[in-house]
């Protein structure tokens, strides 16, 4: 896949809590460079210029998908009234783990009818089994959600015995098989601990329609160059 071609496939991304303006503004600007699409802290949508063609997401219940769910709704429909073009909106993980898979439904069901743009749930994978994979995927399905994303790269998921036993998912990140599992319910977004070329075409050839990255320039400058 050559540059062109993986572009859009890109969110360019900056969330970590040190993030500055100045921050936000530079991967706004790599975005637009290299055709990627760009993802965002909410409080800096205002930066996002009023004429331009880069896709911006940015993220809702951000890192742990534990706000009231009130707060969630309402912090959703300011970041599309700020123009954001799509929502990445974290599950609660413990009301999953809990066994609440109606609760977190109806969450992410509501979060959903609340605006008019593409919802991508965070599942957290590196703090879930298979078995609570596939039980997220669906509360994701039924809330008629447009993508399933494989997590923050917050995640510490200290005890787990599924991130002891794979190092990939001990540091936060996306993996082969958590990203074919998901991929039979709803489009994938593999995020966390995806730095180069290599790294992102195995999630793609593993399903992945989507890759988040604060390495998405690192990862087209490793990409073959695009046919003149």
């Amino acid at each position: 896949m050559d540059r062109t071609e993986l572009a859009p496939m890109i969110d360019h991304t900056v969330l970590g809590p040190e993030t500055t303006p100045s921050d936000v503004d530079r991967v706004l600007e790599e975005a637009a460079e290299y055709g990627t699409n760009a993802c965002i802290p909410p409080c800096y949508l205002e930066h996002v210029p009023d004429e331009g063609d880069v896709t911006v997401a940015t993220v809702i219940g951000f890192p742990h998908g534990q706000h009231a769910t009130k707060a969630k709704l309402q912090e959703a429909v300011l970041a599309w009234q700020a123009g954001a073009d799509e929502l990445d909106a974290v599950c609660n993980v413990g009301r999953l783990k809990a066994g609440e898979d109606e609760a977190v439904a109806d969450e992410l069901s509501e979060l959903v009818a609340a605006v008019p743009i593409p919802v991508k749930v965070i599942l957290e994978t590196p703090l879930l089994s298979d078995a609570e994979i596939r039980r997220a995927c669906e509360t994701a399905l039924e809330a008629d959600a447009a993508m399933v994303k494989t997590a923050t790269g917050f995640a510490d998921g200290v005890g787990s015995e599924k991130r002891r036993a794979n190092d990939s998912a001990a540091s936060g990140g996306a993996t082969v098989s958590d990203v074919e599992l998901m991929s039979e319910y709803l489009p994938v977004k593999a995020s966390g601990g995806i730095g180069t070329y290599e790294e992102a075409m195995a999630m793609i050839d593993a399903g992945a329609e989507r890759i988040g990255a604060s390495s998405g320039t690192e990862i087209l400058e490793g990409a073959p160059e695009s046919d003149p």
